[in-house]
């Protein structure tokens, strides 16, 4: 009786460390919207401030939308917030409003 309750036991632990595991899998999932820092960082912002005309790099992440591999957020001196979406080269994909950006910066 004692064997099957600690081979249950283990079985029991072996099971939720793999939903757990699996669970960190998923959450971490890829390289897309993770923050990033450093040199190619950098370099993601400076482009986007210069294609933007000036303005606050808030954020640099990773991305695949559009066909980018960068997406830098910018405040820009007006107020409004959007997102520089930036191929491998550091060029212009695409400008987009900020999704998070609050009512008042979208006039909504």
């Amino acid at each position: 009786m004692k064997h099957r309750t600690i081979v249950t036991t283990v079985a029991g632990v072996i099971a939720a460390a793999s939903i757990a595991g699996g669970a960190v899998a998923v959450a971490g999932g890829s390289d897309e919207n993770t923050s990033v820092t450093g040199a190619d960082a950098d370099r993601a912002s400076a482009s986007a401030l210069a294609i933007t005309g000036g303005g606050t790099a808030n954020s640099v992440e990773r991305d695949s939308e559009n066909g980018a591999v960068w997406e830098v957020e910018v405040a820009r001196p007006d107020g409004t917030t959007v997102d520089v979406r930036l191929d491998a080269d550091l060029h212009l994909v695409v400008i987009e409003r900020d999704s998070e950006a609050s009512p008042d910066l979208t006039g909504s």
